[in-house]
């Protein structure tokens, strides 16, 4: 058919379908009407003879139900049974006139129909509405005669017998129209297998006939392929294109095939022996080296340089760690910020930059017979979590192939996870060498004050055997005056025992903190590790108290920090450690230590610089940042409500004048931190400056602590030499504010050598005393709350949460008995709106209540199981305040309800 035209392959496939479709079409289009007739004889089944059965099942049950009413209507009098019986006799006439339309056909079946409606014509004036009549009119005894006779009985029976012949004839003819659809339907079958087989075998002749055309040259092309795989993966094999039509392309297609796989197994083998190169290494300068030297020969480069991210002044910068061919370290840049060149501007954008016939003398490369400018630069981003962990440069003789630059974006992801990985490591060591660093000099300063307890008793045992001798002699001398160098020795004695006592307990308690720190780090570290419970083998109450031990633990480890600050402040052992403190990173690093307790406690917390603020100021910033986190850490304790403030400003040139009489620089900054909490009555606020001292200080009292944090933090301010007030009154919070002079290291230490830092000055900030105890729970005293609430245990849990704070609450099963119940008492200060609720939900109930003018601004809070993410706005949407998902956080619950109920 096809030897002496030429058709190429697609031709030959789409006349072939284009055959059996013509086919297949002719079938469908036989097949077609026979299919609509069968589908008619199906539709007509099961729409017309099951609704026939449906109509007159449901006629019968009007019948029945005619009969039920007025049986209990007789025998109750309830007028609910006459309901029935009406309804009933209305019914049962629509479903008569129905079933009479649709077997309108059947001329034997409207006349079994009709027999049905005679007899229940006559049973209702014989029997049904006499009797309701005798019921109206309490004619007991007419009625017992009636029933004693018993008429309707055979009109029942009656009835059944004809309900019964009536479905029996309609069954009857639904079997033959069945049978007469299964005997159509096997016609069908006949038919379909007939054209099923003629339009196979027309297709397997097409088939031959195309498939003979293009196997020949096809086998051809099949036994190259064996060839080439038969020889262990060897791509670099191409088939030999002779010939100008289908195969041809097929060997074309099979060649680029080749190429793509040959590309991809490059890639895959040389990114793996990248990878495998710095395997092992810990420092980021050889990290740097092993990459740039392996990568710029697998690319080919000429040249290249590696810059790594690094923080400098609170600044990231690109930092050259390693190059490869550099020639004279002034030829390349020693670093980029982000934007700066063409290195700052690839770490900025996180895109490759592709530069192509560089100038001659923008960079030489060179070698020991010359130099050369390259042609094209790569510049490759390095990014790790989308962040640019470095940029890596290339130079060429040659423009960089695209298999090339896919190979370095490939591997560069893999480098930046390693440069993370080893920058992670080297963090880690240098923490762990200052610890260790840190610890073996405090062991040094335990022993150096070791040595001088020791030296100092043998100095005062020395003295005290000189004053004995210097006694003797002068005793002849010196016996009028006897009983006055008696008593001033007795004196003198008992200063130095005072003296003594008040030094060992210094170093007992400095002693003490320090050797304890070795067993409760043993403590942390375990119940820590308990109280995760990796291996889940310890119950959940094991894991509890593990946790309860470790929170114990740190709170003894603060405690003992506490005291041995106190002590060293006692024994005069504090160095202060003039230096530079940049004083806008102060924000940044108290927002960083107490923005998580302002989350947890729902209160706010600022922190405000003011305007003239030096940038720099000179002060050992350790000690300025423990007197600052003290402060804040108190203020967050004491407030339940409203917010911490932390404001740092230049200070007033008369009140440093006034604070700090003897500097005569008079600039000063005041560092304030203001709280909204509980305040200070006026005759304790001296007290809470001394040690293991609290406004509270019974064993009942509300907030914990050791009474060492204000101590602690008054004297380090004395140390830098400024001076700390407080203003404060009970209900309304509380101001500390430290003064501090901005001097050079210089005159600091001469500040304190001269002891002119200033005590603490105390002035309240409202004058008025007598004021009153409210706190943030009396808030709900008295207050009324109605819950919309279905589930019995909700209820129940949050009646008696509710209870002990004191809330009248008032309970709704659903949101209609809530509706009325806000309309009959519009008073409440707060309604708790289940969402999934019978009768009316939450959703239309919040509706309804703010379409009524009177309840349209009633806060209400929505609760609900449900927690996807359109469910707030749908609540909101339908009118909530707003809205808390279950298993419901009761802490807030009170948050949200305080909000509400203030409103």
């Amino acid at each position: 058919m096809f030897t002496n035209r030429r058709f190429n392959i697609r031709s030959k496939i789409i006349l072939g379908n284009v055959i059996v479709v013509i086919i297949l079409a002719i079938s469908v289009f036989v097949v077609n009407g026979r299919i609509a007739a069968l589908q008619h004889e199906i539709d007509f089944i099961s729409n017309h003879d099951i609704e026939v059965h449906d109509v007159t099942n449901q006629m019968e049950k009007n019948e029945f139900n005619m009969e039920t009413g007025q049986r209990g209507y007789i025998i109750t009098g309830n007028q609910s049974y006459l309901d029935l019986y009406s309804d009933g006799s209305i019914k049962w006439v629509e479903s008569y006139q129905k079933l009479h339309e649709l077997v309108s056909d059947n001329p034997v079946q409207q006349k079994n129909l009709s027999l049905i409606k005679s007899t229940i014509e006559e049973w209702m004036s014989v029997v049904g509405d006499p009797t309701i009549a005798l019921k109206k009119a309490s004619k007991t005894e007419e009625l017992n005669q009636f029933f004693a006779a018993d008429p309707g009985k055979k009109y029942i029976e009656q009835m059944r017998n004809q309900f019964e012949t009536f479905l029996a004839t309609e069954k009857k003819l639904t079997t033959q129209r069945v049978s007469s659809v299964d005997h159509s339907n096997y016609l069908l079958k006949i038919s379909l297998y007939l054209l099923l087989v003629v339009v196979s075998l027309i297709s397997i002749v097409i088939a031959l006939i195309i498939s003979k055309s293009i196997i020949t040259t096809l086998n051809q092309v099949k036994q190259m392929i064996k060839a080439m795989s038969s020889e262990n993966g060897d791509f670099s094999k191409r088939i030999e294109i002779t010939t100008k039509d289908e195969i041809s392309d097929l060997g074309h297609a099979t060649n680029e095939l080749l190429e793509s796989v040959e590309r991809f197994a490059w890639l895959q083998s040389n990114a793996a022996e990248v990878v495998s190169s710095y395997q092992g290494i810990n420092n980021i300068t050889n990290l740097a080296d092993a990459f740039i030297a392996k990568v710029a020969l697998l690319v080919e480069a000429s040249y290249g340089v590696v810059y790594i991210r690094e923080e400098r002044r609170m600044k990231d910068e690109f930092v050259r760690q390693a190059s490869y061919a550099l020639y004279g370290e002034h030829e390349a840049g020693l670093s980029f910020r982000l934007g700066e060149g063409l290195i700052g501007q690839s770490a900025l954008d996180k895109r490759t930059i592709i530069i192509e016939q560089v100038p001659n003398h923008y960079y030489r490369i060179v070698s020991g017979l010359g130099q050369a400018s390259p042609q094209s630069l790569l510049i490759v981003p390095v990014i790790f979590m989308n962040r640019v962990e470095a940029v890596i440069e290339f130079a060429s003789f040659k423009a960089f192939t695209q298999i090339q630059q896919t190979f370095i974006e490939q591997i560069q992801s893999n480098f930046g996870a390693a440069i993370h990985s080893v920058t992670g490591r080297m963090e880690v060591e240098r923490l762990l060498n200052e610890s260790q660093t840190m610890t073996e000099e405090l062991q040094a300063q335990s022993e150096e004050l070791q040595a001088q307890s020791e030296e100092l008793q043998m100095q005062q045992e020395e003295m005290l055997m000189i004053n004995e001798n210097l006694d003797k002699q002068n005793q002849l001398a010196l016996i009028k005056t006897a009983e006055l160098e008696k008593a001033k020795d007795e004196l003198e004695s008992s200063s130095a025992e005072l003296q003594k006592s008040s030094q060992y307990k210094s170093d007992f308690l400095a002693n003490m903190s320090h050797e304890l720190r070795t067993p409760l780090n043993s403590i942390l570290i375990l119940s820590q590790m308990l109280a995760e419970n990796n291996h889940k083998t310890l119950t959940v109450e094991e894991e509890r108290f593990s946790k309860t031990i470790y929170d114990s633990g740190k709170d003894l480890l603060n405690l003992i920090d506490d005291i041995l600050d106190l002590s060293k402040v006692e024994a005069g052992k504090i160095d202060v450690i003039i230096s530079e403190l940049n004083v806008t990173e102060i924000p940044d690093l108290m927002k960083l230590s107490f923005d998580p307790i302002a989350q947890s406690k729902a209160i706010g917390f600022d922190v405000i610089i003011g305007e003239g603020v030096p940038e720099i100021i000179s002060t050992d910033g350790q000690r300025l940042q423990q007197i600052l986190k003290n402060l804040l850490s108190n203020a967050f304790k004491f407030t339940e409500q409203g917010k911490v403030t932390m404001k740092i400003e230049k200070a007033e040139p008369k009140l440093v004048k006034q604070l700090l009489p003897k500097y005569k620089n008079e600039l000063a900054l005041a560092f304030s931190i203001i709280d909204t909490g509980i305040g200070i009555p006026l005759e304790k606020q001296q007290l809470i400056f001394d040690a293991f001292k609290q406004v509270d200080g019974t064993i009942s009292r509300r907030y914990g602590g050791t009474g060492l944090g204000l101590s602690i933090s008054l004297s380090f301010a004395r140390l830098l030499g400024g001076c700390l007030i407080l203003e404060s009154e009970m209900g309304k919070g509380s101001n500390f504010t430290l003064y501090l002079p901005c001097l050079s290291s210089k005159d600091l230490s001469s500040a304190i050598q001269l002891e002119i830092a200033a005590s603490s000055v105390i002035r309240p900030l409202y004058p008025r005393a007598g004021e009153v105890t409210v706190t943030e729970n009396d808030i709900f005293l008295n207050k009324k709350v109605l819950l919309a609430e279905d589930d019995s245990r909700n209820v129940y849990a949050l009646v008696h949460a509710f209870e002990a704070k004191g809330i009248t609450l008032k309970v709704a099963s659903n949101g209609q008995e809530c509706l009325d119940i806000l309309r009959a008492d519009p008073s409440f200060d707060l309604v708790l709106m289940d969402v999934m609720m019978p009768v009316m939900n939450g959703y239309e109930a919040m509706s309804a209540i703010r379409m009524d003018s009177i309840l349209k601004d009633m806060p209400i809070i929505a609760l609900t199981a449900k927690a996807m993410k359109m469910d707030r706005q749908k609540c909101l949407e339908a009118g909530a305040s707003d809205y808390i998902s279950k298993p419901i956080d009761m802490a807030q619950l009170y948050s949200l309800m305080r909000v509400w109920i203030k409103q």
